[in-house]
């Protein structure tokens, strides 16, 4: 804390090397800078979860639909839809004038092979072509889906806000397999990538796309016109929290996304910065588990494990001490919406017992394997909580190896399923916004299918009571089977829930009409 200190006290231009000392003073008004929360290593937002990268791709691409503040899709590129058959057929035609970065036109084949690359990856996306006989192109403007049987939440899968999200990439992209990144960023989107701008683990630069034609409708979240007033927005990665503070308050940087909890009140005296919530929903912090790997194959040791879960140790090494900030009693759902449940919470309440956590360890057949914990150490609120975790297993007898890096090193090992000893890994920490827990059906975690997002477990009761959630009735029915989603996820534990916490953002007070719900880069301007 000392050297935070002198360097909050001592920089007065440390970023200036990084402000793009090219541009004029009538240019910079134009140009917004931006302290993303993590570097943008991963480019492709189908090949990982990461949401630095979900935030690059909504300003890169479009999407057909798109989720508004209501949490309801809303036609995006597409004009509109219209369901025949008994609901087993839609057909959805898109909006003239939709133009790729390359000048090409936005074709439905354009379409339908994202929707396929899409469709092998995302938890959603493989429930909806599972259902799906055939989707198609039989126009340039006309898509088609033929589905098995009904499913009414199309658009919503479609146009979910949450990673892996739906972006529409031309055809010759879309045809590279899920397993291998694309890295040719042409979308659609408000925003062209500046490629030969990137600098990895420094910065990235986009160019407002002049040719993207707008939605009609106001902005409400990710739906509607996305209208943009800057002609040039910079990504700076600062991972030093005191750094990104001192260039904030100099006016360096106009928008830092994530400050450290503990630099607010700092932040908050100065009067040219302002701190908003944007996401309403909070940040919920899970411990990630790979289900592939021993010891964590076997879900008894995981059962084990959560009679050492202390979510207020977690939510304070976050947020500190004001309850106000944060909640400990976080479940599957995001609390305060309709799937919460208070269904088999116990088993992360009472007293924390040590001992007896180890005997239980001990009693599931844990032997002393070693697990790889991996942290990110460039995002203050997953560093927090994953030195939180590495005490937790350490305290109960578990043999930890703890692997503090980058954010980007952790998704990219994240895809490997291989033992430990081969550059695999046992768990990490992460979070996810609450919008991210709302329902099964954008919960990424909540599966048991065998495949990645879910840590490779499988468990065909969770698949089930799943299936059951999309075809519930009513909101009771719905409502019922969460309850017994969460009775089954502390049998398998898919993930471990830590608890939710506010999040805020700091920005300069000349930064003005901030969208609400993710870091977004359109209707915002700067106040002269």
């Amino acid at each position: 804390m000392p050297n935070r200190r002198h360097v909050l006290q001592g920089i007065g231009g440390g970023l200036a090397s990084l402000a793009a000392p090219r541009l004029g003073a009538a240019q910079a008004v134009r140009t917004l800078r931006f302290i993303p929360n993590a570097d943008l290593a991963i480019l492709d937002p189908v090949w990982t979860l990461a949401y630095v990268t979900r935030n690059h791709a909504c300003m890169v691409f479009d999407t057909l639909y798109g989720i508004d503040d209501q949490f309801q899709p809303q036609p995006q590129m597409v004009a509109g839809h219209q369901v025949t058959d008994d609901g087993t057929r839609w057909q959805l035609t898109l909006r003239d004038g939709l133009v790729f970065h390359d000048g090409s036109p936005v074709l439905a084949r354009d379409c339908v092979a994202s929707i396929r690359r899409w469709g092998q990856t995302d938890s959603v996306g493989r429930t909806l072509m599972a259902l799906t006989d055939a989707v198609s192109a039989p126009s340039d403007t006309l898509i088609e889906f033929r589905l098995k049987r009904p499913f009414p939440l199309l658009p919503m899968a479609l146009g979910k806000a949450s990673p892996n999200m739906l972006c529409i990439m031309p055809e010759r992209l879309a045809e590279t397999p899920p397993q291998k990144q694309v890295t040719d960023m042409v979308g659609s989107g408000p925003f062209r990538f500046l490629a030969g701008e990137r600098v990895a683990g420094s910065s990235a630069a986009y160019a407002r796309f002049d040719k993207y034609v707008p939605a009609p409708g106001p902005s409400r979240f990710l739906a509607g016109g996305k209208h943009v007033h800057f002609d040039r927005v910079e990504w700076r990665t600062v991972p030093d929290a005191g750094t990104a503070a001192a260039a904030l308050q100099a006016g360096e940087v106009d928008w830092w996304e994530a400050p450290s909890s503990d630099l607010l009140p700092l932040l908050a005296r100065n009067r040219n910065i302002a701190l908003e919530t944007i996401d309403s929903t909070g940040s919920i912090g899970v411990i990630r588990i790979n289900h592939a790997n021993p010891p964590f194959d076997n879900p008894a040791i995981l059962r084990a494990v959560l009679g050492a879960v202390d979510q207020s140790e977690y939510m304070m090494a976050v947020a500190g001490d004001d309850r106000a900030l944060w909640n400990d009693k976080v479940g599957l759902f995001t609390p305060g919406t309709p799937m919460a449940a208070d269904t088999g919470m116990e088993v992360l309440s009472g007293p924390r017992d040590p001992e007896r956590v180890k005997r239980a360890l001990a009693a599931a057949g844990y032997k002393g394997e070693r697990i790889v914990l991996m942290g990110a150490s460039d995002i203050p609120a997953i560093n927090a909580m994953s030195q939180v975790a590495q005490a937790m297993f350490s305290r109960i007898g578990m043999n930890v190896d703890y692997i503090s890096t980058d954010w980007g090193t952790v998704m990219q090992r994240r895809a490997s399923n291989q033992p430990v000893d081969r550059g695999g890994w046992s768990a990490f920490v992460g979070t996810w916004s609450g919008y991210d827990m709302l329902n099964p059906a954008v919960s990424v975690t909540l599966r048991g299918d065998g495949n990645a997002a879910g840590g490779w477990l499988k468990d065909a009761e969770i698949e089930r009571l799943r299936t059951a959630w999309f075809d519930a009735p009513d909101l009771a029915g719905q409502q019922s089977v969460c309850r017994a989603l969460q009775e089954q996820a502390w049998r398998s534990v898919p993930y471990i829930p830590l608890g939710q916490f506010r999040t805020r953002t700091a920005i300069r007070r000349n930064i003005v009409d901030l969208p609400k719900g993710i870091p977004a880069f359109w209707g915002l301007r700067r106040r002269v």
